[in-house]
């Protein structure tokens, strides 16, 4: 039990619709984070999940799943609610867990509290104060803690005026169909891509009057891990294309129509899934999927074909429970709720913390690693299993007994010429799991002939340019091992000239992990590191925080103050080597922000262009580079 919980503040520090499949249970819901310090034990817990039982009692709602998670830092609590309620469940969910609180020794009723971040339709904004002489936290909309009757009583209204009887009806015929039913707060879809319907949430057909015939899914790959998603997505993308299907990718840069961009940001989450699976024109469809929108809300889409995670690696510690290696990997694996006995869930062989969590898994498996005929695959390969890995110098991939050769790995340009051996696992992974969406080798072997050659085919990911003898690469790699994958793939840790690499990070990540970063740049002896702020990711932390902890773990590890420099804007911060670099250098920029990466490139693009050579000036402006 811990007793650090001021009392003046709300009891959970989020709470949150579950709207998909997630990482507690396969289906819809609410979830709450316990707020740090807070004082429970077995026994709040249990009075918690009394209250969800009364509460689903009073409200007419099915039983589920009722999950308790202890942490480190509190306990995740989460239940299965009926998918058109949500809003009403994460209320339930505030109450039963304030009503548990209020009722530990030693935890005095607070006084004013603030209004819960989810829970409230149209009560959003109002205050949760004691104005019932009790000192129990209540106002008009919400639940009162003082009293179970009346609590109950204004749950069963408001779950009352956010019921949609329509809702439940096509999503009960959908799946009774196989079909994908994809609801967000405006429309409703049934089926997937050329194979779908989408309505206004108000204006919901009655199941007898859809034509059914007309709606079917389409060949889908979920891709998640701590590193390589977006390019394990375009690539395999780019794959299905050659297959001659037309394909909606959706990713960290946005979401794209056979390689056009529709919209632009970070869309790896619901948001960017629904919008892929919804291009009326689509034939295949691969989602990245992050561990936010996981956390957040699950996943958009509960059945897919295949799904990848390509490894899990220390980063996001400290949010949603998540405290270590084995959360992040049983966060990342929610994806296997989505694969049938039918699919496959693409896992990296490479990774122990995969390999240790695969026995619990019950859907079919696929393994690629590095080597093909490494123990475990190698095994899986002899019980029938699907497998992908180098041999003697090639990706070769096994398959329902057949194996195929898929060319030489050092004549793929995504890996430089075997050097970037992070994309060698990114195209085993994607080589597993087109195969699984019944892509022909042929047109898998095709696309690893020539994806990465063209800019336009990995933007901001191992993109070169080379000005006489400075070579210059823009990555997107934001955590140690992805920093110490594109270090070693460039040749940072074999160079004969100087090195200069920017870092920065999003503020969401504990003062270790940005320490690690920077540790892990430090390792390699750079010359010069420019550090910088991610823009419109602080996420909490004042500009220049993250800079100013990187700066006091560089000097720990040995580096100079005049080898350390400050450039918050992310544009400058990659402007800055380039003025510094001379004949021999070697330039590392992660630039992660899209608009700040679109400018970075283009000013190279200008300089390229204009034969520019170490020690010529820049560019004034980002309009001249433009």
């Amino acid at each position: 039990m811990t007793t650090d919980f001021d009392p003046a503040t709300e009891p959970y520090e989020d709470s949150r619709r579950l709207t998909g499949c997630n990482v507690h249970f396969s289906g819809t819901g609410a979830a709450l984070e316990s707020a740090p310090g807070l004082a429970f034990d077995d026994a709040t817990l249990t009075r918690w999940r009394d209250n969800i039982a009364l509460a689903r009692k009073a409200l007419h709602w099915p039983d589920g799943a009722v999950i308790t998670r202890r942490h480190r830092s509190g306990v995740s609590l989460a239940f299965a609610a009926p998918l058109d309620r949500l809003y009403a469940a994460t209320e339930v969910n505030e109450w039963a867990w304030w009503s548990a609180v209020l009722t530990v020794p030693g935890v005095s009723r607070p006084a004013v509290v603030p209004a819960a971040p989810e829970g409230e339709l149209a009560r959003a904004g109002t205050a949760r104060t004691a104005g019932d002489g009790s000192g129990m936290p209540h106002a008009p909309g919400h639940a009162a803690m003082s009293d179970a009757d009346s609590a109950l009583h204004t749950l069963r209204a408001l779950a009352a005026a956010e019921a949609r009887p329509a809702l439940l009806a096509l999503q009960t015929a959908a799946t009774a169909r196989g079909l994908p039913c994809l609801p967000d707060d405006d429309t409703v879809s049934i089926g997937a891509g050329e194979g779908s319907r989408t309505w206004p949430i108000d204006a919901l057909p009655e199941p007898a009057t859809v034509d059914w015939a007309a709606l079917h899914a389409i060949p889908t790959a979920l891709v998640t891990g701590s590193n390589g998603k977006t390019t394990t997505v375009r690539l395999l993308a780019a794959m299905a294309r050659a297959h001659g299907w037309h394909t909606a990718h959706s990713c960290t840069d946005g979401v794209f129509f056979d390689g056009q961009a529709l919209e632009s940001g970070d869309y790896s989450g619901p948001t960017g899934a629904r919008t892929a699976l919804r291009q009326p024109r689509a034939q295949a469809a691969v989602l990245e999927t992050a561990r936010g929108g996981m956390l957040r809300r699950g996943l958009a889409l509960c059945r897919a074909n295949v799904a990848v995670v390509t490894n899990v690696s220390a980063d996001h510690f400290g949010e949603y429970g998540v405290h270590d290696l084995d959360d992040l990997a049983a966060v990342k694996l929610t994806v296997a709720r989505a694969i049938g006995g039918d699919g496959l869930l693409v896992l990296n062989g490479d990774d122990p913390v995969l390999r240790r969590q695969a026995d619990a898994l019950a859907c079919p498996i696929g393994w690629f690693a590095r080597d093909f005929d490494a123990p475990l695959p190698g095994a899986h390969r002899a019980r029938g299993g699907a497998t992908c890995g180098v041999r003697g110098g090639r990706l070769l991939l096994s398959l329902g007994g057949d194996e195929h050769d898929l060319g030489a790995i050092d004549a793929m340009p995504l890996t430089l010429g075997g050097r970037a051996g992070y994309n060698v696992a990114n195209a085993a992974a994607a080589a597993l799991a087109a195969a699984a969406m019944a892509i022909p080798a042929p047109a898998i072997a095709a696309t690893l002939a020539r994806f990465g050659s063209g800019r336009g085919d990995n933007p901001g990911r191992l993109q070169h340019w080379r000005f006489g003898a400075l070579d210059v690469y823009v990555d997107y790699a934001h955590n140690p091992d992805g920093l110490q994958g594109l270090l070693r793939a460039v040749g940072a840790d074999r160079r004969t000239g100087r090195l200069a690499v920017i870092l920065g990070h999003a503020g969401n990540r504990e003062d270790a992990d940005l320490r690690a970063v920077a540790a892990t740049a430090a390792g390699f002896h750079p010359d010069l590191v420019v550090l910088k702020d991610i823009g419109g990711y602080e996420r909490g932390r004042a500009s220049g925080d993250i800079a100013w902890i990187m700066r006091d773990a560089l000097h720990e590890a040995g580096l100079a103050d005049d080898a350390i420099e400050i450039r918050l804007d992310e544009v400058e911060a990659a402007r800055r080597p380039l003025q510094w670099a001379r004949d021999g250098d070697l330039l590392v920029l992660p630039v992660h922000e899209l608009d700040a990466r679109d400018k970075v490139v283009a000013l190279l693009d200008t300089l390229r262009a204009s034969d520019w050579q170490p020690g010529m000036p820049l560019p004034q402006d980002q309009e001249e580079a433009e």
